[in-house]
Order: C-alpha cells, then structure tokens, then sequence
C-alpha cells in the first residue's frame, strides 16, 4: 500500500485544535519574528497543536509555547459573572516558513 502525503493525513479532530487565529498588535509584530498565535481547546497538548499547525498549513514548527488564561470576574448591573478560560499557543516555524492568518480578512 502507497504511503500518503501530509495533506491527506489532516483529520476533523486536527481542525477542531485550532479554533481560530489570534489577530492582536502583539501578535502581528511577533509574526514577524516567524511567530503565530492561535486560541486552542483547554485539552489540548503542545504535540497535537505542533501535529495540527504542519497537517493544515504544510509547515515545519520549531516550538510550541502555550498560555492558560484564567477567566476575569466581572460585574454587570450588579450582577457577577465570569469570563471563560482560554488557552493560547505561541507557534514558531522554521526559519523561512511563513503562514499568512490575515488572508481570509
């Protein structure tokens, strides 16, 4: 049996690790840098963010940094309520290696 191609090993479960890009001042300058910044589950691991970003994009990742954010307490009218937890992950490609999030923009 042939061997397939990275693009035909991209699973449903890979698009559901990245669940959209962070488009913030911060992150566009460190796109600079070869950096790129996507929200990610509170489940998920570096490896499956590492696996997802070169099944998707095609890309050699260096290095994978994730961020776990607490929820801020808010008030409203009165009322308290919380924001949800969220969890970032910092991807470095490969020295040049690209992928351009403000395309679809």
């Amino acid at each position: 049996m042939k061997k397939s191609n990275n693009a035909n090993n991209v699973t449903a479960a890979m698009y559901d690790t990245l669940l959209r890009p962070v488009i913030t001042e911060k992150s566009m300058m460190s796109s600079e840098n070869g950096k790129v910044v996507f929200m990610v589950p509170l489940s998920a691991t570096k490896e499956s963010v590492k696996a997802a970003v070169e099944a998707i994009f095609n890309v050699k990742v260096n290095k994978v940094n994730t961020v776990k954010q607490a929820g801020k307490v808010k008030r409203f009218r009165g009322y308290e309520g919380v924001r949800s937890d969220y969890k970032k992950a910092v991807i470095t490609l490969a020295e040049g290696q690209n992928i351009d999030v403000t395309a679809g923009i």
